[in-house]
């Protein structure tokens, strides 16, 4: 059976970063090391005046195409995910497409193109459409386009204000892909949940400590229903594990849970049984709440244990490098997670050919998807194509008063003109807005 997967990937930061430990901070009176050690993040990605959704989508797109040698006639299929439309009904990717056709002969017109919604997991809802798309012949030969692009904005003095960023991720899924096949099986973790969400808003309304709950609870569904499909898997089957990275600081949480579903019933649970004691099991309790006090003290031993943190530092570490910069990507930030992954292996001359990663994808409301890829041959040309370098250290710094009037000038709700603090350059931005309301863009030399 053919492979199918992700051919190549680019992604887009915003082209402003605000100093979480050295100007967010102090501002808010807070010790640095809240967001540096407890939030694990250094720095936001912000989007100029000029930037936004579409930009930074069309951005992205653009790069991967020309690397690739592509043209429009090559590309059967552009899905957006994203919870940052504008539009409740003319979905970003036409907007892309649109922004493409000023810089290609020729046209999209005949894509299929779409929007995916579902909180942070869209991303990878997008990507599963594309394999399944390929998967049953109705391609014509054609790749898909699959973006995440997101604007993750809070409220003003919103708990959850220093976790933001903006960001896009461009996948081609092609059919024997250069970077990482995806896997037949999958498992999922879903429930009726309100721990975040947008009814008719901008601005998220977030229960914080519920929707780290729901987390760990539907990874920790996803999990055990990927087992039951794919059988029984070990710690070591995996090289990286890229999990969805609203902040480095609740990867913590999941990584622990998953490391103790992965090790139950395996020889390293029966080493770790000589050091902390064996596993809980339900059936060992006469009520729920002994059983989860007895599995919490248990977990919070494995974290402490020297197997565990050699496991985290080898595996999910280095998954997080990018997402300390960039903050919070919504739908992109598990495919940031990636390739943070790829991109630390690369750097330390690590043959990942044939390795596996473990995958795990959340969105609010809520849902979570397990999956693993194979990485491909030619894995390190694809990643060593990438500027995320670049892209990280031209990025224009905030004053905490430039920040302010940024925020405000992305808020839907105030009508505020900021002068761009950026010039842009090869590069699609805004331009404005048509007869009927429309965001209007062009290409800038």
């Amino acid at each position: 059976m053919t492979e199918v997967g992700i051919d190549a990937i680019e992604i887009r930061t915003g082209n402003l970063r605000l100093d979480l430990p050295n100007t967010f901070a102090p501002q808010k009176g807070e010790d640095p090391e809240k967001y540096t050690k407890g939030l694990g993040l250094t720095g936001s990605s912000f989007p100029d005046s000029y930037e936004d959704i579409v930009t930074m989508a069309a951005n992205a797109s653009h790069r991967l195409m020309e690397r690739k040698g592509l043209e429009p006639e090559d590309i059967g299929r552009i899905d957006v995910a994203t919870e940052s439309a504008f539009d409740n009904s003319k979905p970003v990717s036409t907007y892309v497409a649109g922004c493409l056709e000023q810089v290609y002969e020729g046209d999209f017109h005949h894509a299929n193109k779409g929007e995916r919604k579902f909180a942070c997991i869209a991303g990878t809802q997008s990507l599963d459409d594309a394999y399944n798309w390929i998967r049953a012949g109705r391609n014509r030969g054609k790749a898909a386009l699959v973006i995440a692009t997101d604007t993750a904005l809070y409220a003003r003095d919103d708990p959850g204000e220093a976790t933001q960023g903006a960001g896009a991720v461009a996948m081609l899924i092609d059919e024997d892909p250069d970077l990482v096949s995806l896997s037949v099986e999958q498992g999922y973790g879903s429930a009726d949940e309100t721990d975040f969400l947008k009814p008719n808003q901008q601005f998220p309304s977030v229960d914080g400590k519920r929707s780290v709950q729901v987390y760990l609870a539907r990874m920790r569904e996803a999990l055990e229903d990927y087992k039951s499909v794919a059988g029984d898997i070990h710690p070591n089957d995996f090289a990286y594990g890229p999990f969805h990275t609203p902040f480095p600081g609740m990867v913590r949480k999941a990584a622990v849970l998953a490391y103790r579903n992965l090790i139950r019933d395996t020889d390293i649970a029966d080493v770790m049984a000589e050091e902390i004691g064996e596993q809980p099991r339900r059936e060992e309790f006469a009520d729920d709440e002994a059983f989860f006090d007895a599995l919490t003290e248990y977990t919070d031993a494995l974290s402490g244990t020297e197997r565990y943190q050699d496991w985290y530092t080898a595996t999910i570490e280095p998954t997080l490098g990018i997402a300390r910069e960039v903050g919070n990507w919504y739908t992109g930030s598990v495919h940031v997670a990636r390739i943070s992954a790829l991109r630390h292996a690369a750097e330390h001359d690590t043959d990942l050919a044939g390795q596996r990663l473990l995958v795990g994808s959340y969105g609010s409301g809520a849902q979570a998807e397990i999956h693993t890829e194979t990485v491909q041959g030619n894995w390190r040309e694809e990643i060593e194509a990438l500027n995320v370098d670049e892209q990280l250290e031209s990025r224009y710094e905030l004053t905490f008063s430039e920040y302010e009037e940024i925020h405000d000038a992305h808020n839907h709700e105030m009508d505020t003109e900021v002068e761009e603090l950026t010039t842009p350059e090869s590069e699609f931005v805004f331009d404005g807005w048509g007869r009927m309301g429309e965001r209007k863009y062009r290409y800038v030399e």
